[in-house]
């Protein structure tokens, strides 16, 4: 398979999606983006809340994806990119020193390396048991106390200080997530978070600097990522999700699942049912979301204070009115996310896996352990490539 190809792997509770690109052919929808060949999808079996229970029903819905991907882009699929989600998906934040040893003071690349060794020590026990660093994002340098804008690398001072950002999964989902994806031939050549490869594709540079939240609306969970000055600064999971709505409809119109799914996303209209008591439920259900949602922006002293607001994706986001609920229950400027060359926004997290992809190094894939590889300094620098403009 030519280098230039990419396929990102999104394996959610509902759906498991492949998208496969061309990196060096642009797309002819958007100038600047590579061409998409092929799209795979298939229902997701063996998952709930984003963890494997059944490895061999899983294994089965992967397979049949990136076959039916395979055939329309016309390529045979070696090595992937795949995403990682659910409720063991998580952030820790870390604040580290050290001293400069140098006699001139000048800090050096091995000074920043030492110093993200010594935060990634210092997380406590407690939060990383049974984890595994899937990123690592530096939010915030200082030497000598005073806040330094770019990178430290060349300045003079006698302690140089961090705050990092851990993004965090779970490591025997990960390794029962990388392992399924093995079984059927493919090389696993990097992980990334779910709502972080979503951020590639449907959030602008403008809206990461001056700050947002990005949430993706899944099946069975709601995962947000706030952003500011172009960086993520902080990723959470929560078990709820657009199923949740949908039973709330079964049970309060006393309807089957499947025709409560189909009134959900406005399938099925007349006057069988109470317009009311079905925006009543929605809006119950909903509120719960979007509390969730501010409760942990209050928690990182962000609520309200984020001026290009909340951006909405995942299936869960083509819910009819939940642009304004958003915006009415945060009271923050609320839109639904889009991207250029794909309009479904299901779709989001497999093609921002291709775009993570494209800038990532191939020569050097996962081992079967579930180890990733680069966290030290080369990790991080391609990590800030990937929010240039």
């Amino acid at each position: 398979m030519s280098r230039s190809i990419i396929t990102g792997i999104d394996i959610g509770t509902y759906h498991v999606k492949v998208v496969v690109v061309d990196a060096s052919k642009q797309s002819e929808i958007s100038k600047g983006e590579p061409k998409i060949l092929g799209i795979g999808i298939s229902e997701s079996k063996g998952l709930r809340n984003g963890y494997i229970l059944n490895t061999y029903d899983i294994i089965a819905s992967i397979k049949k994806a990136v076959s039916e991907a395979e055939k329309k882009a016309g390529v045979k699929i070696n090595k992937v990119f795949i995403s990682i989600g659910g409720i063991g998906l998580g952030s820790i934040n870390c604040s580290s020193s050290v001293i400069i040893t140098r006699a001139d003071l000048e800090i050096t690349l091995l000074d920043i390396k030492k110093l993200q060794e010594q935060c990634e020590k210092d997380i406590p026990a407690n939060q990383s048991l049974n984890k595994k660093i899937i990123h690592t994002i530096p939010i915030q340098y200082k030497i000598d106390g005073k806040v330094v804008l770019g990178k430290p690398e060349g300045m003079k001072g006698s302690k140089l200080e961090i705050k990092s950002m851990y993004i965090t999964c779970l490591e025997h989902h990960l390794n029962d997530l990388i392992q399924s994806v093995e079984e059927i031939g493919l090389s696993v050549q990097d992980v990334m978070a779910s709502p972080i490869a979503s951020s590639l594709v449907t959030l602008t540079k403008s809206q990461k600097v001056a700050g947002c939240v990005l949430a993706n609306i899944g099946a069975e969970t709601v995962s947000i990522a706030v952003f500011e000055n172009n960086i993520p600064v902080s990723l959470e999971v929560f078990p709820i999700g657009s199923t949740d709505i949908t039973n709330d409809i079964a049970l309060g119109l006393k309807v089957s699942l499947e025709e409560a799914e189909q009134i959900k996303i406005g399938a099925i209209t007349g006057s069988s049912y109470s317009r009311k008591k079905l925006e009543e439920i929605i809006i119950a259900r909903t509120s719960d979301i979007f509390e969730l949602i501010e409760n942990h922006l209050k928690k990182i002293g962000r609520n309200g204070l984020l001026p290009a607001g909340i951006v909405l994706t995942g299936g869960g986001a083509q819910l009819s009115g939940i642009e304004e609920l958003a915006k009415n229950s945060l009271k923050l400027p609320a839109r639904i996310g889009s991207m250029t060359s794909i309009k479904d926004l299901s779709l989001s997290v497999a093609y921002g896996l291709c775009i993570f992809g494209i800038h990532a190094d191939e020569d050097k894939p996962i081992d079967n352990r579930g180890v990733i590889l680069g966290r030290l300094w080369r990790k991080i620098v391609a990590w800030f490539k990937m929010f240039l403009p």
